[in-house]
């Protein structure tokens, strides 16, 4: 029997695996800060060597590199979240325009690179995954538009023609191996972009290969980790950087900092973009202006030295200690940038509201589509890093009750139910 593998091209992380011979899936693991991990971090860095040459490393490997550098390069993340976005077709590295298509590109083939060096030659068939929704598509031309780029992409990094699957129902493919008897399971899979949701039949009963998987819906919404992510951003960071903070203009006015500067901080794959001359200039400019000249020199000292990954990492630690505790301390310092507050959990919770009322309003019009009750559900299988926050838990253990909850592999579940499904196909 052919090899078959399943790779999960995530925003913020990615991970492949391999069925060989019928077996269970097998995951790819990457080297990292002396060990090794299953997760391929979505990230794609580019340097100059001493003879100016330029290099690009992805992954793990690109995170480690960056913080290593004493002159850091370029750094790219995020690179899903712009799959729908006519705005971005290029963007400049080093003086050469890359497509996005190609950034992508590089970044799949660098994955493959080291998922070979341990599992050898991955050149059987292969299923991708895909989100029910693309994250900032507003049309089902956007949608089209974003698969045709990924399909491009994967392309570009060496994989040739791809069969798509969505991503919540791959995870009910990995679900599925637990089973010795059929379920009708809700699948929630919280990615760092989008939330997606599947009913599926599963279970020994089912009729495996071609297009036998009974679904009977899917839904998504464009809201998920990142979402969250840049909820403690605006409430905590932006504060500290001089948001609603005030200036003086030329003609004595007092106004308020632009708001479009901060926006930017709530996507840490869009503060390189502030990383320009003009942009700089008009920080300058502020900080001259500025009643808290200290808070705008942290800003312009986070925004020239790219620190958007840093300053991340801290968010992402505060959010995933935030799921377990009911407090936290947010912590940042960086030259001028020290930032020092306290967090509480019910506070984060009342942020992220109209982010898990969309979430909600897409789990319910799912299950009226699918004219389904709530009782009517067997399991639902949570997968994803955000299925540990509180207020996104809390939906399903109040319409499900806990006995219904199921998890596990959140971060790698939906890589090895797409390696099942490709050996199916």
């Amino acid at each position: 029997m052919a090899r078959a593998i399943g790779l999960d091209f995530g925003t913020t992380n990615s991970a492949i695996a391999v069925v060989d011979g019928g077996g269970a899936p097998r995951l790819g693991t990457f080297d990292w800060s002396g060990g090794e991990t299953p997760t391929f971090r979505s990230i794609l860095y580019f340097e100059k060597d001493e003879d100016e040459r330029i290099a690009s490393v992805a992954g793990p490997a690109a995170i480690d590199r960056y913080l290593a550098a004493d002159d850091p390069g370029r750094l790219v993340q995020s690179l899903k979240s712009f799959l729908p976005s006519r705005d971005f077709v290029t963007t400049s590295v080093f003086g050469d325009a890359w497509r996005l298509e190609a950034l992508i590109g590089r970044l799949l083939m660098r994955l493959r690179e080291g998922a070979e060096a341990r599992l050898g030659p991955l050149d059987g068939p292969i299923v991708v995954g895909r989100p029910v929704r693309f994250a900032g598509a507003k049309s089902a031309e956007d949608e089209e538009y974003a698969l045709s780029r990924l399909r491009a992409a994967y392309w570009n990094g060496g994989f040739g023609d791809v069969v798509f699957e969505y991503e919540p129902v791959a995870a009910a493919y990995f679900y599925e191996q637990s089973l010795d008897h059929d379920e009708l399971v809700l699948i929630a899979d919280f990615g760092g972009g989008t939330s997606d949701f599947s009913l599926v039949r599963v279970g020994p009963g089912r009729e495996k290969g071609g297009d036998a998987q009974p679904i009977l819906g899917t839904a998504g919404v464009g809201v998920a980790g990142d979402a969250f992510d840049g909820k403690i951003v605006r409430h905590v960071v932006a504060p500290e950087l001089g948001q609603r903070g005030e200036h003086r203009s030329i003609f004595g006015r007092v106004l308020l900092m632009p708001e479009w500067i901060f926006a930017h901080l709530e996507r840490w794959h869009h503060l390189s973009f502030l990383k320009t001359p003009k942009t700089l200039q008009i920080l300058h400019d502020l900080r001259r202006e500025a009643v808290e000249p200290e808070k705008l020199d942290a800003l312009i000292h986070l925004v020239r030295n790219d620190l958007g990954l840093a300053l991340y990492r801290a968010v992402e630690r505060t959010k995933v200690e935030l799921s377990s505790r009911h407090e936290s301390r947010f912590v940042f310092q960086n030259g001028p940038a020290a930032i020092d507050v306290e967090i509480y959990r019910g506070d984060f919770m009342t942020w992220i509201w109209d982010e898990v009322q969309q979430i909600e309003a897409c789990l319910d019009g799912l299950l009226e589509e699918c004219g389904t009750e709530p009782a009517d559900i067997d399991a639902v299988f949570l997968t994803g890093g955000s299925s540990f926050v509180p207020a996104v838990r809390g939906l399903f253990l109040e319409r499900f009750g806990v006995e219904k909850l199921h998890a596990g592999d959140e971060l790698t579940s939906v890589a090895g139910g797409l390696a099942l499904r490709a050996a199916e196909l």
